[in-house]
């Protein structure tokens, strides 16, 4: 199958499956003369196997280092990613009686007690924030949530809608080169948005880039405003980084 047709099929982008290429994340069964990328069913089992880990969180450099192990059994894998997807399975239920049973509360049905109306909710430690300090330190983190945490609830929701209007505003250009003067213009006002919250250096920057295509979590939750939007925003900021040195 050639590159279009597997995105076609998968549900991804043709972009993606480039970089994947390139990292030797996901190397086409043969390139033609012309250029196509071939891939073969044993490269879609492979891109199954990679779209689990991604499911489930891992950054694609764990992946890249899980599934070259000559260790690596994919029916294991599987079996993993089974287990893993039951307890996440099982938060979700617990979660969604919560919200049923909290309906019924605000309806005067049932009454609640206080660790009731939390059940199925997990935030004993925060993947972002801990990805974020082993990169840049503490520091920068703390920055970032000590400003934060001095806004009013007006001033946050003013300060996520400019966060979805920038996200929007690139993701119309996500098909542009990220190069261009309007991609850089929009990527621009993502950097001085960025330290309005924390204080991030042109390397940081770029460093933050790079996490949102390497982090599963993060390319999901930005490719909600257009797919292959993390991608470009990755080498948008990336350019920006480097020109403004």
């Amino acid at each position: 199958m050639k590159v279009k047709e597997v995105a076609g099929l998968v549900g991804i982008s043709v972009r993606t499956l480039h970089h994947y290429d390139e990292i030797g994340l996901l190397k086409p069964e043969k390139i033609t003369e012309s250029g196509y990328r071939l891939y073969s069913d044993q490269n879609l089992e492979m891109l199954q196997q990679i779209l689990f880990f991604r499911e489930l969180g891992y950054p694609l450099k764990k992946i890249k280092e899980i599934v070259s192990s000559p260790a690596f059994n994919r029916v294991e894998a599987l079996q993993l990613h089974r287990r893993m997807l039951q307890d996440k399975r099982r938060q979700l239920e617990q979660m969604i009686l919560t919200i049923d049973r909290t309906i019924q509360h605000a309806r005067g049905e049932i009454e609640m007690t206080n660790e009731q109306k939390f059940e199925g909710f997990d935030f004993s430690s925060s993947p972002y924030e801990q990805e974020a300090r082993e990169r840049w330190g503490d520091e920068a983190v703390d920055q970032s949530n000590a400003k934060l945490g001095k806004m009013t609830m007006q001033e946050q929701e003013e300060l996520a809608g400019s966060m979805n209007a920038i996200y929007a505003k690139l993701a119309a250009l996500r098909s542009d080169s990220p190069e261009s003067v309007h991609s850089q213009a929009a990527i621009k006002e993502w950097f001085i948005l960025l330290n309005q919250m924390g204080s991030y250096s042109l390397e940081a920057f770029k460093g933050l880039g790079q996490m949102y295509v390497d982090d599963a979590r993060f390319t999901k939750n930005i490719d909600k405003f257009g797919e292959g939007l993390a991608l470009f925003m990755r080498d948008a900021m990336a350019v920006y980084a480097d020109k403004n040195k």
